[in-house]
């Protein structure tokens, strides 16, 4: 996900003009201000009512929201992919909505919004809480899937309870006013962030969308009219000196940008390359910044079903919204000494020519393919260039593994396991040999890959179980904000009561995948990562083997046919949850 003053102010056809209006921002901050300290004095039970006026006035506008977005990426209203703009738009910003009104009325109650949460503790001593499913009816939507938030070490479950709540516990704070500056590839990511800046933080916020979502601008203002009419947001676009105006503004007090390194840095460091000086930005910034994603594919004995499944998964992961996401699959860590490896790697390479051909939509993507391809000696083209697969044979650091290409670009990395030492029983080296592998798998992508933004792992359900405990640990060695077991870390940012952000412990000098979190719409103190799993398997391959999972191809797969029809049925669902859609949903699911 990029923002970039200059860069992203571009599109195809040339860059747009946005003239500098200072009086009317000077306005729009002057009314947030003044909003920002009503809700200050908000009783708790009001602000949920203005969140569920909100949720109304989103479910009103999903269609024109689907349809701009779809438009605006060149997809034709037939195609599947539509699907993608259905969940990662309007369903998205509906479950954040709805879940964070909940959130509310449960505090205006007296309970805390981790009250009946099931704990766990993990090797290290984490604790972690599951967020997903909660309830009957999730349990039942997403079957065989689950969220689990972990907290940072050290911290007690009294210590997450008196927290709970986040902003909305410090009744009469005022926070003042927030510049977030939009993505220009998800259209949810802008009013949930808006959601986040109010709720967690008790700030209004001046959003500036992206110029490549431009279009989405008066969707925008009427599914968010009731925050508008509050007071409590204003939406705006603008190129460089639009923003430029903002950040500098004395009246902004905080910023939040999802976007790039590069760019962050030039906010807060201006042509301070080293960052050695005072930054330039002299308020607090927070950020989600993207990364080089992995992907840990733990070697076993698969089935020639489960090499193309798990081959489609990868690929997903990459090719979503055309490869232009953050959390996008870039590099995949791969056993060199896996029996099964070069099988696996034909059904990748036949996956990323096979899978129908979308171009890329995304201003600069065609450079950043080109770029790719010159960078590196072993890469191979799919989907008439479109597609780029580059192998990693040497041990010298290469350009996919630190630069996000934000693009269709997938690396495959294989590691070198030493031999086990003779005498040892077969069965036992092998399994050995796994955990070794995977070791070296979490270190390699902790280590060598830029961001911390999500991790994905893919391991079958009879290795995870040889390996035991020592997955676990692997796992929570892992430092990246979410981890996907068998799942794409984007259910992660699709489920409103996850959290969202980089691994903690960035600064402004070396930034990585970004500070702060977002969503989290159980309002959860002191997180530090989600971890989202999944069935290795689709139903009903999973209950043959072994696994209680009755959830077909998942409808994020790109391969999903029916994936339009299942995402407008989620998010109607979203819309007004009820057990009498849930059949609807399934019909549609089950035809992928």
């Amino acid at each position: 996900m990029t923002t970039d003053y200059t860069a992203q102010a571009r599109t195809e056809a040339g860059p747009p003009s946005y003239p500098l209006d200072a009086d009317r921002l000077d306005d729009a901050i002057s009314s947030l201000e003044s909003g920002v300290k009503a809700w200050a004095d908000m009783p708790l039970h009001r602000r949920a009512r203005l969140l569920e006026r909100t949720h109304e006035s989103i479910a009103d506008n999903v269609v024109r929201w689907t349809r701009t977005a779809s438009d605006l990426k060149k997809l034709p209203t037939s195609s599947q992919l539509v699907g993608e703009e259905w969940m990662s738009g309007p369903y998205a910003a509906l479950s954040g909505f709805y879940v964070v009104a909940k959130s509310l009325h449960k505090l205006a109650s007296g309970h805390s919004t981790v009250e009946g949460l099931q704990t766990s503790t993990t090797p290290e001593g984490r604790l972690t809480w599951k967020v997903l499913p909660i309830g009957l009816q999730e349990a039942v939507l997403f079957h065989g899937f689950s969220a689990k938030v972990w907290t940072l070490p050290g911290v007690t479950a009294d210590e997450i309870h008196a927290g709970a709540g986040l902003g909305a516990t410090e009744l009469g704070t005022v926070g003042g006013v927030s510049l977030i500056l939009g993505a220009g590839n998800i259209t949810s990511i802008g009013p949930l962030d808006a959601l986040t800046e109010l709720v967690a933080h008790n700030r209004a916020s001046i959003l500036k969308i992206n110029p490549t979502l431009a279009p989405l601008l008066s969707v925008y203002r009427e599914a968010l009219q009731p925050l508008i009419d509050a007071d409590l947001l204003r939406i705006v676009q603008g190129g460089t000196a639009v923003g430029e105006y903002l950040s500098n503004h004395p009246h902004i007090t905080h910023v939040h940008i999802t976007g790039s390194a590069a760019t962050h840095d030039r906010i807060v460091w201006g042509n301070d390359n080293t960052h050695s000086g005072e930054p330039v930005l002299k308020k607090p910034i927070t950020s989600e910044l993207g990364g080089v994603s992995p992907v840990i594919v733990v070697p076993g004995e698969w089935s020639k079903a489960d090499l193309r499944f798990q081959a489609e998964n990868i690929a997903s992961m990459r090719l979503h919204n055309a490869g232009h996401n953050c959390i996008a699959a870039q590099t995949v860590i791969i056993d060199a000494k896996w029996s099964q490896r070069e099988e696996f790697l034909r059904e990748l390479a036949f996956a990323l020519e096979d899978i129908d051909h979308r171009d890329p939509w995304y201003p600069g993507s065609r450079d950043k393919l080109r770029q790719a391809a010159a960078e590196h000696s072993q890469a191979e083209a799919f989907s008439h260039g479109q597609r780029l697969l580059i192998t990693l044979d040497s041990d010298q650091h290469e350009a996919v593994e630190t630069t996000e290409y934000f693009t269709a670009v997938l690396g495959v990395k294989p590691i070198t396991v030493d031999s086990p030492v003779g005498g040892i029983p077969k069965s036992v080296a092998s399994i050995e040999h796994v955990a070794a592998f995977l070791g070296l798998a979490v270190d390699y992508a902790n280590n060598r890959l830029a961001g911390t933004l999500g991790a994905n792992v893919i391991v079958s359900p009879a290795t995870r179980r040889s390996l035991g405990p020592r997955f676990d640990a692997a796992i929570e060695r892992l430092h990246f904000g979410s981890i996907g077991i068998n799942v794409w870390t984007g259910l992660a940012f699709l489920t409103a009561t996850a959290t969202w952000g980089a691994f903690p412990g960035h600064t402004l000098h070396n930034v990585q995948s970004g500070i702060g979190v977002v969503h989290n719409g159980l309002l959860i103190p002191h997180s530090e990562r989600t971890v989202v799993s999944g069935p290795f398997r689709p139903f009903p391959r999973s209950i043959l083997g072994g696994e209680f999972s009755l959830f077909p191809k998942p409808p994020w797969f790109v391969t999903a046919r029916s994936a339009a029809r299942t995402g407008r049925a989620l998010t109607e669902f979203a819309a007004n949850p009820c057990w009498a859609k849930l059949p609807g949903i399934f019909y549609h699911a089950f035809q992928a």
